[in-house]
């Protein structure tokens, strides 16, 4: 019962309007109104329109996001650190949801030659792929040498913060016990309370804060980026395709409890039926930054459908005048995040982040 007395505390007091019935998500040169005619977006304010209703379309699938009037202590404490090679590793546990359960991280704090951390930094969010090591593959714990990209950026700089995912590292849990509707929720909640984190940290800048992530950890970027625009840059690393050119269109794979049960349950796992896709995603995080990188040979995400969302999303960037705030890279290889695409998506967070490297 306390469980779901705090959900409902969660949960937002407004009450959601009905998603908007887009039949083509690649086509965002329009809104809905009132009564459902097309209007074209032709302003920012109109495309405003549009992305409330993409924002809708999402919660249909996800789930409402939470909105707590009060949100729960973080109470952070620091679990174990250890000296390296120019950062200080620091593991971190705190509450997101529920001061019964303990997400845990890896802060990686960079040092100067003498060993002590100097002024405020810009941060990034580094979300881990689907490995059951979660936090300790972006820091260079585990995986392989093309997943340590918090090790490589807090070389750089950065203060970066690598958490758990829902159910693997060192957070068991069971999304069939929980109250949201998806574990996509769910994790969008968890990075918004990390960033909370981020924000109360001495050594971070809390206006420049960026997430990257690869494969899982890509889609979970792209996802926490909408919903928290705290989040200035997101990078993206074979994150996302088309809903239709998603194993021939097959979405059994994107509806385990870890992401969207129901788009099984209620959209038969049919593109056709979904309230959303990536393309509008995408255009829901302009104008801010979004880097891509989509190898040409993806088995999990077909590169014909990360063309075509970019495709679609790039007139909405130029509508809000950053059109250089979308970029993308599609080197001739598999799912991995190559050392010279890492190398382009850093420089990108330098610029995006206002630091000079």
């Amino acid at each position: 019962m306390a469980t779901i007395l705090l959900f409902a505390v969660l949960l937002s007091t407004e009450v959601a309007e009905p998603a908007a019935l887009h039949s083509d998500h690649q086509d965002l040169s329009h809104y809905l109104d009132e009564q459902g005619a097309r209007v074209s977006v032709r302003t920012a304010d109109d495309w405003q329109r549009r992305r409330k209703q993409i924002l809708q379309g999402i919660q249909e699938v996800m789930g409402d996001f939470p909105r707590p009037a009060t949100p729960v202590p973080l109470a952070m404490q620091i679990v174990e650190e250890h000296p390296d090679d120019g950062y200080l590793r620091r593991k971190i546990a705190y509450h997101t949801d529920d001061m019964r359960t303990v997400v845990k991280a890896w802060l990686l704090l960079p040092t100067s030659k003498d060993g002590e951390s100097s002024g405020r930094r810009p941060a990034v969010l580094c979300l881990h792929q689907t490995t059951p090591h979660g936090k300790d593959s972006p820091v260079g714990l585990s995986d392989r040498a093309t997943m340590h990209f918090a090790v490589e950026l807090a070389k750089r700089g950065f203060v970066t913060m690598s958490p758990d995912y829902p159910s693997f590292g060192e957070y068991p849990y069971e999304f069939k016990d929980d109250r949201y509707q998806s574990g996509s929720m769910k994790a969008i909640y968890d990075n918004m309370r990390a960033i909370d984190v981020l924000e109360s940290l001495p050594e971070v800048d809390a206006n420049e804060i960026g997430c990257v992530g690869h494969s899982l950890g890509g889609h979970n970027a792209l996802f926490t980026a909408v919903f928290d625009e705290r989040i200035k840059v997101v990078v993206t690393s074979c994150g996302f395709t088309a809903f239709h050119k998603y194993k021939g269109g097959d979405l059994h794979g994107w509806s385990s409890p870890r992401y969207m049960p129901l788009i099984g349950t209620k959209y038969g796992y049919s593109p056709d039926r979904m309230p959303f896709d990536f393309a509008e995603v995408l255009a829901a995080i302009a104008p801010r930054a979004v880097f891509v990188n989509a190898p040409l040979h993806d088995d999990n995400f077909d590169i014909d459908g990360v063309k075509e969302c970019l495709a679609a999303a790039i007139p909405i960037f130029k509508l809000l005048g950053h059109a250089d705030n979308l970029q993308s890279v599609h080197p001739d290889g598999g799912h991995d995040f190559g050392d010279q695409e890492r190398q382009q998506a850093y420089r990108f967070l330098d610029k995006a982040l206002c630091q000079t490297r």
